[in-house]
């Protein structure tokens, strides 16, 4: 974070308009970092904490893309892939989370995410593609199976370590709790969030960049047809990577600039970050008008009498 200078600014809003009258307000913060920590633009509080959720799919796919594990097994940047997303459970999908555990010679009864109430099996779960990834590392390093999921075991230790390596900062000081699916996620500042994006973006560590080619290269895995990342990484053709979570969490990259984006609705609003998302790639010139228009018809059009206008931008520091 930039030393000497206020790491904060007004705040953006989003509006819900029905029929051009707001009906509902939600209140948005949002930073970009660069690749060496430093605070650039700012909307809020850059050292505002929340967890980061599912944006850390991408981090936690470090331990397979550092164990050797892709190797061992045969997996492809399709897995890789899989492993990084919040897919939506599709045949396609459910099949790349079987491959993995297959390749490890990894029974499905193994998950130990959820299985979607409507659905069949574990591997439709959303998270199914990391859970697959961290048992397919414990199975490349004879490391217990059954216990993955448990912050102390040797495959959690290795993400935390991988992380806290990357934010340069002990690893103990990061609060970890249990995401939705069971695994650990943590509490991190907005500018910490936007740091490890601008890093996943560098193109420094061939590690992050495999997990960025993996991104880009197969956007239907990471999402799913119609899904906010999806269609942000397919429009962009490989200049952005982006990475949704819970609770109204956003992260983005610059591919190749080492400039990460980091989001947060304060009431956790899933339609509200995704208009700020797209107003403020519009604002840092991160994507042209085309695709503004294109993602704006699909993320903030809402129906006939509804659509969400963004109100404030992003303060240089």
């Amino acid at each position: 974070m930039s030393r000497g200078k206020r790491p904060y600014g007004p705040q953006i809003e989003v509006h819900l308009l029905r029929e051009g009258i707001v009906e509902s307000i939600h209140q948005v913060e949002a930073t970009v970092c660069d690749d060496r920590g430093r605070t650039l633009l700012v909307a809020g509080h850059a050292d505002s904490t929340a967890f980061i959720r599912s944006a850390l799919k991408p981090f936690q796919a470090l331990a397979v893309t550092s164990t050797g594990t892709l190797e061992r097994f045969g997996l492809t940047d399709k897995d890789l892939a899989i492993i990084c997303s919040s897919h939506h459970g599709t045949t396609e999908q459910a099949r790349q989370v079987f491959n993995i555990l297959w390749r490890a010679d990894i029974d499905p009864s193994a998950l130990q995410c959820p299985t979607p109430e409507g659905a069949k099996t574990a591997l439709q779960h959303n998270c199914s593609g990391k859970h697959a990834g961290m048992l397919a590392v414990c199975q490349q390093r004879n490391w217990p199976l059954n216990t993955y999921l448990r912050g102390s075991s040797p495959v959690q230790q290795l993400i935390l370590d991988k992380i806290s390596e990357l934010l340069a900062m002990p690893g103990a000081e990061l609060i970890g709790a249990h995401d939705d699916c069971g695994a650990p996620t943590y509490s991190m500042e907005l500018a910490q969030m936007a740091h490890l994006y601008a890093l996943l973006a560098s193109g420094a560590q061939l590690d992050l960049e495999r997990v960025v080619r993996a991104m880009t290269y197969y956007p239907h895995l990471v999402a799913a047809d119609g899904s906010f990342d999806t269609e942000l990484m397919r429009l962009m053709e490989g200049e952005l990577v982006s990475k949704a979570g819970a609770e109204g969490i956003q992260c983005i990259a610059r591919v190749g600039e080492g400039l990460g984006l980091a989001i947060k609705v304060k009431d956790g609003a899933r339609r509200a970050k995704y208009a700020v998302a797209i107003h403020l790639l519009q604002q840092m010139g991160w994507i042209p008008p085309r695709v503004a228009e294109v993602l704006s018809d699909q993320f903030m059009t809402l129906s006939q009498y509804k659509r969400l206008e963004v109100v404030g931008e992003l303060t240089m520091l």
